[in-house]
């Protein structure tokens, strides 16, 4: 896989993802976005680094995020057509006036800023602006159902009315009832709907991440990582497969978007593991899960970890620390799981004549490791989450000024920006609508007494609680974006949770945790089915490789939140034992999968290789799973039975093997 067969091939399969979702617009329109574009990175400056754009007026928060929505949620209606047969080259005019209306429907909010705050337009709102509420929760609606998909636009349609009826719901899910005029009113002038936590993680975290990502793709980053991985792990067998995990992680963790991952790098990838004897099918888990995996590695995360710390209230460094642990059990174990399956089928790396040189990786790569290590640095050790974006981005292009290849020119530079406010602008649309149901809720009541019916209904059994937590995240993740999934998740049943004694962080990572399993699993299996079409593979099959490639997803999420250890929230002692003993019982649990032991070999022979893979499973749970008070046996408990019975596997696998040596 030489460098010149890379170059290029990512950026060109994005580009064509892209373009069949996208309209490609000519120079006027282009022209109109990267002046919103631009014009709303430069009002996000502002606000965060109090630059004094306006001299003499106060521009309240709540006047900012207006003016972010008034630039960025409307392009969605030019950029995304809104039905398969509607044009892909030019603008409607119902579009341009979708536009305009949404433009003009959040500029007004945002001028009447101070009037909203001193009159108490929260359930007094004139009424004027309950009608440029409506028409402003109509253009939204639609917004969030290019942006997000119908489903997404169906449970926020759905529960963005919910005041109006939920006097008529049953005891667990009634709430104080709203008139229509009221709740309008609500979604648009208070601090909990339209302009709540999402639209305000938005304003002060994301779009700076979200810039940040952009800039780095349109750099070349994603052929740096896709070289590095294969310069580092291309010879060693099974090596494509643990290049997709190298290469995904690093791309995910960035893109913050699962198919994007699987398109961008599994072009690269998914050939060269079929080069080497991996089955299509496999191939196609193989990349599936590393790109799943990708959005939950640290440092940057995706949009949903920002609106995470928002959400709790802490810094987004610690969010990103706590989940490091979890993303590398996670990728520890798929890893463990291809490089069984490449010992026990014999599967080598490819040759070294056809893998890049890592020292000209390096070479032709420094920039952005410097630019990791400077935005890591500012977010835990400066702690300036929301600059911190800004001065990486800044940082990376002036580097790349003396990259030949990559050197911005102003046709470049105009391109990027197109992306990057393409970017922007499907987040706003999606984060403004999904704080309609925040707004729901709030004004109800609703979140507060739903908590203590949950629990009610799991018999205040908190395991229970736990299982009923991952079903609901698993059924909303399938028909809902990650963010949409989360926020609905941390307002319904991050409550109950904490309140039955969990950690908060580790309750809500348990929620975005299973969220992202949808991806691997079927029936939906997002990320599973678009690598299915790269490798050639029946979707299906594809989607089964990743549930069981990907099965430390399903584990992990209770080991942390039964001990948030695992989340570096302890002893330093406690963390040490606790994270060890996870990794040990990872390579039981990928050996009982693959049936392959490292140092030991094959665990099946005849008819014991089932018993001994069963018992190995068993002893991976013993020692991964977390002890303490809260499981009712301790650490030392569990990996003493956890060794015994990997030496009860290993045991039968040998008695196994004699056997069909003696036959």
């Amino acid at each position: 896989m030489s460098q010149q067969q890379n170059a290029g091939t990512p950026k060109n399969v994005d580009a064509v993802s892209s373009e069949a979702r996208m309209r490609q617009l000519g120079p006027f329109w282009q022209g109109i976005i990267v002046l919103c574009g631009s014009a709303a990175i430069l009002l996000a400056l502002n606000q965060l680094m109090n630059l004094g754009f306006f001299a003499g007026i106060t521009l309240l928060d709540t006047s900012y995020l207006y003016l972010i929505g008034a630039l960025l949620v409307g392009i969605v209606f030019l950029l995304l057509p809104a039905h398969a047969s509607a044009s892909r080259t030019s603008v409607p005019w119902y579009d341009v006036l979708m536009f305009m209306l949404c433009a003009a429907v959040f500029a007004y909010f945002a001028f009447n800023a101070h009037r909203i705050i001193s009159e108490a337009w929260e359930f007094m709102a004139p009424p004027a602006a309950v009608v440029i509420s409506t028409l402003g929760w109509l253009l939204l609606l639609e917004a969030t159902r290019r942006a997000g998909g119908t489903a997404v636009f169906v449970v926020v349609a759905v529960i963005s009315l919910y005041p109006v009826y939920a006097d008529m719901m049953p005891g667990p899910i009634s709430g104080l009832p709203q008139s229509f005029s009221t709740t309008m009113g609500y979604h648009f002038t208070s601090s909990e709907s339209v302009m709540g936590i999402p639209m305000r993680a938005f304003g002060e975290l994301v779009i700076g991440f979200v810039m940040f990502g952009a800039v780095l793709q349109f750099t070349g980053a994603a052929e740096f990582f896709n070289n590095i991985a294969f310069a580092l792990f291309g010879r060693v067998r099974g090596g494509p497969a643990k290049v997709s995990i190298f290469a995904s992680g690093l791309m995910g963790s960035v893109s913050g978007s699962v198919v994007s991952n699987v398109l961008t790098t599994g072009v690269v990838t998914i050939p060269a593991m079929k080069r080497t004897g991996f089955s299509p099918a496999y191939a196609g888990g193989v990349e599936a899960c590393a790109s799943t995996g990708g959005v939950l590695m640290p440092p940057i995360m995706g949009a949903t970890a920002f609106v995470m710390a928002s959400f709790l209230g802490v810094p987004y460094g610690q969010i990103a620390l706590s989940a490091l642990i979890p993303s590398l059990l996670f990728y520890f174990g798929l890893f463990m799981q291809i490089d069984g399956y490449a010992a026990k089928n014999n599967l080598r790396g490819l040759p070294k004549e056809e893998l890049p040189s890592i020292s000209r990786t390096f070479a032709e790569g420094w920039q952005y490791i410097i630019v990791f290590i400077f935005l890591i640095w500012l977010l835990l050790f400066e702690q300036i989450e929301s600059l911190a974006p800004f001065y990486a981005t800044a940082l990376l292009l002036v580097i790349n000024q003396f990259s030949p290849k990559y050197r911005l020119t102003l046709a470049k530079l105009s391109k990027l920006m197109l992306g990057v406010t393409a970017s922007l602008a499907e987040l706003a649309a999606l984060l403004a609508g999904v704080g309609l149901i925040i707004g729901a809720m709030s004004v109800t009541g609703l979140a507060g007494t739903l908590a203590n019916d949950l629990v009610y209904l799991a018999g205040n059994n908190i395991y229970v609680l736990l299982v009923m937590g991952a079903l609901t995240s698993f059924i909303f993740g399938m028909g809902m974006t990650i963010t949409a999934c989360y926020i609905f998740l941390a307002i319904v049943l991050a409550p109950p949770l904490i309140a039955a004694g969990f950690d908060p962080v580790a309750v809500h990572l348990f929620m975005m945790y299973w969220g992202m399993v949808s991806f691997i699993t079927p029936p939906v299996a997002l990320a599973s089915f678009v690598a299915a079409g790269l490798a050639g593979a029946a979707p299906i099959k594809v989607g089964m490789q990743s549930m069981r490639l990907g099965s430390t997803m399903y584990f992990v999420p209770f080991f942390f939140v039964l001990n948030p250890a695992l989340i570096l929230r302890g002893e330093p002692l406690e963390i040490l034992t606790v994270v060890s003993t996870a990794f040990i019982g990872i390579i039981f649990i990928a050996a009982a999968l693959e049936g392959y032991l490292v140092g030991f070999g094959r665990l099946g022979h005849g008819a014991l290789s089932i018993p001994s893979r069963l018992v190995m499973f068993a002893a991976g749970l013993c020692m991964a799973l977390p002890g303490g008070e809260g499981m009712g046996i301790s650490h030392t408990q569990l990996a003493v039975l956890g060794v015994s019975l990997a030496i009860v596997s290993v045991l039968l696998a040998r008695i196994g093997k004699s056997q069909s040596a003696i036959a």
